[in-house]
Formats: structure tokens, sequence, C-alpha cells
């Protein structure tokens, strides 16, 4: 028997790098080999790609339902009796309190196929208006920027292979040197090709040794930034008049608040030096076309929204969006983060990106489903509001592929109200954090274990091919959502609204996106399969002479998708951030990522060659900092902020400013980042302040009493 490849996709971060999968003659394991036809990442793959099929090991996989015994613990269990534990435990719920005391919260890396369904099993099985998912975390301050500026979210509105030939990126708040190192190429390419590249981050991090010019602001200071940047722009005469009269709307507004942003009071906020912000503008704005691409440490914030929206006003006052090689866009972080919001999972939204309290989008979707529109509930919590609601108005929680023990916000309150729940079931590939503190936990199938889409950074929507045949006892969460649906349907026969066939899923897809903002109806699985991949919007016609739909690699370049065509300006105004530092917590703490692990390490601190290269967490200090703490390498510190503390080696370096600490958010236990995190919520995305908060450090020395940092 030879061995068989299968051509699918990485099931990290939003590139979803093309690899070959080799299966071995008896089926049991896969090998990872490159992919070089795929244009995103042409065979490159990172670590976590490489290694992706440890997590497949039944070694550190779940094999079989648990449910927890008399005593407490958890136990294995037949697939009966733990569906009907999950049955009865919703269900309870739903008749003593209501549908709305039901809870689901998914998660970014569920398959489109998924997404959909959840959302779907939701609104229409339990009738609660309580579900939302851990992508409200990853980029939905962009995303409510990007809908008031253009009328669309994308992730990005032009492929990748569009950022080695603009003349300048600013990259604000990523580091895909360790986020998605495959894509670092593509600003490689920027700079051999005489472009320049410029990055803005409160650390010195392995993206910014690449830049041309790095500004190092305060965090929680973006906002500020952008402001004295367009300031800037405008004094200097760099607007492009024309552009904005023909393609925008609101300039004069945008334009005065820009105009109260100085640059010495700019400099006075973020601590970025005037001479260098000039230098900014005029790197961006002397090529023929530019672009801005955000990520995480802008929108984390609770003015993420606001932030995002003066960088995208500074690429409309100098005409860089709509445009070939110009535009503003987001570098999405999880691997479905794009695709999982267009299609159900989000509080607030229905398949194809439509609006929950739109008359016309609930018709649409009930006609679908075969509902009654007005059965339908309205929108619910954001995520961090729903998680924050357990044990008190939501008594029992379905929990789909996330970590939130680990991920969110103020993580030990999370943990204390996931404690609260009357009733938890976790469907999952291993036994996470979250997982650990079920009532029921459904092992669920990967990868390469099933065929689905995703949607990556690009907008680009991709199959994934299923490999290998899941171990004995291992469902898939279609199978699961198909089996619920039967138990709590109450004779309706719901069950054959949820198919098992993902591609049966997909097609009812497409028809329920058709027209929306996502329009998925051109796309099919055989397309997916001989494109590799298709961008949305992609209707079921309207292509060359009304034929096939070519998809949308590029977006606004002929009008933005407003009623009248023209982007809008929104005026903002530098904020400080919701826990400015004070004699008691003097310090701003920050978080991100370590290339070895993603998201909370639910997966990846179970593969050995990551955890040799990423072994626990650490504190970043500047060796001024370090040297007033009494702090020395690897020694333990305390970092302390109003909502609790976690304990983690130091790791002195001149990378990160001296009023800076940072810390990744990967682990849990005395490490985990965000126990100190603070959950002040953006007014209009719901995004938590991952990004800033106040905190203290404290050594902690064997037999030594602490000594706090000032």
């Amino acid at each position: 028997m030879q061995n068989t490849v299968t051509p699918t996709h990485c099931p990290y971060c939003a590139l979803q790098c093309g690899m070959n999968l080799t299966r071995t003659p008896d089926g049991s394991s896969v090998e990872v080999g490159e992919r070089a036809d795929f244009p995103v990442n042409r065979g490159a793959l990172c670590g976590k790609g490489r290694t992706a099929p440890a997590v497949l090991s039944s070694r550190v996989r779940l094999t079989s339902p648990l449910v927890r015994d008399a005593g407490g613990a958890l136990v294995p269990a037949s697939w009966e009796e733990a569906l009907g534990r999950v049955a009865e435990g919703l269900g309870r719920a739903r008749s003593e309190f209501g549908a709305d005391a039901v809870g689901v919260f998914g998660g970014g890396g569920l398959t489109n196929e998924k997404a959909y369904s959840l959302g779907k099993f939701a609104r229409v099985v339990l009738g609660t208006s309580q579900i939302d998912y851990n992508g409200r975390f990853c980029m939905s301050s962009a995303a409510a920027a990007g809908n008031a500026a253009f009328g669309l979210d994308r992730g990005l509105p032009f492929p990748l292979e569009d950022i080695p030939r603009t003349g300048c990126v600013i990259l604000v708040g990523s580091n895909p040197a360790e986020t998605m190192p495959p894509s670092l190429r593509y600003f490689t390419e920027l700079r051999e090709n005489g472009g320049t590249l410029i990055v803005v981050d409160p650390r010195r991090t392995k993206t910014a040794e690449h830049a041309d010019l790095h500004l190092a602001p305060r965090p929680g200071t973006d906002l500020a930034l952008a402001l004295g940047l367009l300031h800037l722009v405008v004094a200097e005469g760099r607007t492009d008049e024309a552009y904005v009269r023909e393609r925008t709307a609101g300039w004069e507004e945008t334009r005065a608040a820009a105009m109260a942003h100085w640059p010495e009071y700019v400099e006075r906020i973020t601590g970025v030096p005037v001479p260098r912000l000039r230098e900014a503008v005029r790197l961006f704005c002397e090529p023929e076309a530019a672009m801005v691409l955000t990520a995480r440490g802008p929108e984390q914030q609770a003015k993420g929204t606001d932030t995002v929206g003066a960088w995208i006003n500074l690429c409309l006052a100098t005409g860089r969006a709509g445009r070939p090689l110009s535009g503003y866009g987001c570098l999405t972080g999880q691997g479905n983060g794009q695709g999982g919001r267009e299609h159900g999972q989000k509080a607030d939204q229905l398949p194809g990106y439509r609006k929950l309290t739109d008359p016309a989008a609930r018709a649409h979707v009930a006609e679908v489903w075969g509902v009654d529109p007005d059965s339908l509930p309205g929108p619910g919590r954001s995520a961090y509001e729903l998680l924050d609601a357990l044990g008190t108005d939501i008594r029992s929680l379905l929990l789909m592929g996330s970590n939130p023990v680990v991920s969110a916000p103020r993580a030990a309150h999370v943990e204390e109200r996931i404690r609260a729940l009357d009733f938890l079931a976790v469907c999952d590939v291993v036994l996470s954090e979250t997982a650990a503190l079920a009532d029921v936990v459904l092992p669920v199938t990967q990868w390469a274990e099933e065929t689905g889409t995703t949607t990556n950074l690009e907008g680009r929507v991709l199959l994934r091919r299923r490999a290998i045949t899941p171990p004995e006892g291992v469902r898939s969460d279609l199978e699961v959502l198909h089996e619920l649906a039967a138990r709590l349907g109450g004779g309706r026969n719901l069950e054959k609204g949820f198919p098992t066939d993902p591609e049966e899923v997909f097609e009812e897809l497409r028809r329920a996106s058709a027209g929306g903002p996502a329009d998925y109806s051109g796309i099919t699985y055989r397309r997916l399969a001989e494109e590799n991949g298709v961008f949305w919007p992609c209707p079921a016609s309207g292509g060359p002479e009304g034929g096939v739909h070519p998809g949308t690699p590029r977006l606004f370049h002929d009008r933005f998708a407003t009623g009248d065509g023209r982007a809008r300006f929104v005026p903002v105004s530098h904020r400080p951030v919701a826990e400015e530092p004070d004699e008691e917590y003097p310090l701003l703490l920050t978080t991100g990522r370590v290339v070895a692990q993603y998201q909370s390490g639910a997966q990846t601190r179970r593969v050995d060659e990551l955890n040799a290269a990423a072994p626990g967490p650490f504190v970043e200090l500047h060796p001024r900092l370090a040297e007033r703490l009494g702090a020395a390498e690897g020694e333990p510190v305390a970092v302390v902020s109003r909502r609790g503390r976690a304990v983690a080696p130091a790791r002195i370096t001149t990378a990160i400013r001296p009023d800076t600490v940072f810390m990744p958010f990967h682990w849990a236990g005395e490490g985990r980042a965000n126990t100190l995190t603070n959950p002040a919520l953006d007014p209009t995305s719901r995004m938590p302040e991952f990004k800033a908060c106040a905190v203290r450090v404290e050594a902690v020395g064997a037999g030594e009493p602490a000594r706090a940092a000032r």
C-alpha cells in the first residue's frame, strides 16, 4: 500500500498555510510536507505548522467522552450517556429559567460549516440570543472601524501578494515574525523592491528589527500617534484633495479633530519624538502607493474602534484606500476568525455577515432555515459580557473550541463564573483548562480528520481536506449538533436541519449568505479544490457575460460598499487608557504571543518540540526597571494588577520601554497573564483592553520580602 498525499491547510493562524499531508501505509498518522503551489505561503511553514500532526496523537488528545461522576471526577462514558447529559443540562436551564439562560460560546478555529451550524443551533434549537465567540477578542475593533469607514469588513481588502509591490507599509501593533512567520517574506520582499516598512510597537520585536523606522509609543497611545501623523499630513500639505473630494465624506470634521493633536502634544502622550513622526509621514506619503496594516496592538483597547478608525482616516486623507497597491487592512489572528463571525457565531450577526436587527436579513435567513423570522432571538451579549453573566443570568453553557480560562481578560474572575454554572458542556480536541471544569467533555475531530472550509485573512475561502480517519470514540462537531438537535427538538425533527456532511452544510450556507455582504453563493467545494481558494464576495452569478463569478481579490477600486459609494471619515480624538498608572500601579502591562506557542496554548503546549522552544511564561523588563527592582535574569518576579497576581521569570532586555512590561498569554497557572488584564470594553466593538493595564512588579526572592518597582 502506497503513501497517500492530501493537499490541505494548517490548523493554526489566519494565513491558513498550504501543506501536504502524507499518510503512512497503515493510515495511523501523517507527515507534513511542503505545498509550493499555494500562493500564500509558497511552501514555507513555521514550527507550529510542521508539528501540527503531534496533536493528532491519542497520547495528547481526547478519545472518549468524559462525564463528572458523583465524586467530582471526570470519567469515561458512552456517547449516548454523554449526549443525554448535555441535552438534559441545557434543556433544564431553558425550561426553568428561559431560553436566554442557556449560553453558547464558540471559537475562531471552527470551520465555516461548524460556525454556521453553531449559530443556527443556538437560535433555532435553543432559541437563545446568548451566543458569541472568542473572535470577539481578536479583530472586532477593526471590523467595526472598517464597517463604519468602508461599509464592509474583510481582514485584507487585497491579497498578500500586493504588499511587496507597494511603496510603504505602516505595520501597527503586529509582530508577524512571531505570530505568522511565513508572512514575513512579504515585508522582506517589500524592502528588497525599494519599499519601506514602518513598525509601530512598544517593543522592539523581531519584526521591528526588520523595519526602516520603528516607532515605540507608550501602550494605549496608538490613537494619539495616528492623529499626530494626520495633523502633519495636513500641515505639510500632503492630503490628496481630489481623492478626498471625489471618494469620501466627513473630511472637515475629521481634519478639525486631527489639528487639535499637534506634534509636540503627541510626543508628550506617546513618547515618540517629533522628528520620527515627521519621518514616518515622509516615508508614507512620498511613494505613489502605501498601506496601513493593524493587528491586535491597536485593536485590543477600550478605544480600539476609534484607534483603527484614526489609521483609516490617515489612509483616506492621503488617497491610500480603494486604489491599486494601497489600502487599509487588518491582519486577522485566528485560523478562521474571519469566517467564524461572518456566518453566525457573533452575537449580532446572521450568515453572510448580515445584521441580526435587519428585518430583511432575518427574513432571508429564516426562509433558508424554515422558521418564522419572529422566532429568531435578537442580539445577545458580547463575549466578555456573556462570560461575566455565567452562573447568574446564564445557567448552562455549551462551549465549542475555546479556552477562556486562559484566554479571557480578568481570567480568574471568568474561571469563577464558569465554576458557578449549573452545567457546562465542552467540545474540544484536548482537555483544556476550561474543559477540565466541565460536567461533560465531548471529544471531537480535528483538522486532518475532517473536511471543511475556512476563510483566511485575505478573505480567501479555502478547503481543508480529510486525510486520516479519526480514532474510534471521536465524533465531529457537526455530529454533536445533529444529535443534540434531535434530543432538544421536542419532537420537531430539528436534526434534519443539522446535517453531518460538511459539504451539505456548505450548500445551505451558500444559500443563507446569498445577497449578503459576505456572499459565498458562487463558491462550491469543487471550485475550492480546483482554484486554490476563492475570494468573497462571490455571488452565484455576475461574472463575465453573466457566467461564473471569479471572486473578488481586491475590494473598493470602483466604489466603497456604502450607499453612495464614498468612504466615510469618522472624527476621533485621543483619550487615555481605561486604567492609567498611578503610585500603587506605576507601570503598564502589555501582552502578546511567542513564535512557538499559539493562543491559549491548549494544543501547542502538548507538543514537545514547541515546549522545548518556549517552555513557559516570562516577564520582559527593561534593564533600568530591573535594576530598580533588584531583579535578575531568569529569577521570578510578580506582576500585580487590581485583578490579581502572576509570577514568572524575568527576561531583561532593552527591546522594551522602561515604563512597560510584557507577558505572553499562552500559559495557565501562576504565570497566566490574563489574570492581570483589564476587561474594560470598547463601547462599539465590545473588545476588552488586553493591551494596556496598570501594574506593579515585585521581586520574588527566596526568603526575602518583595520589593516593588516604582
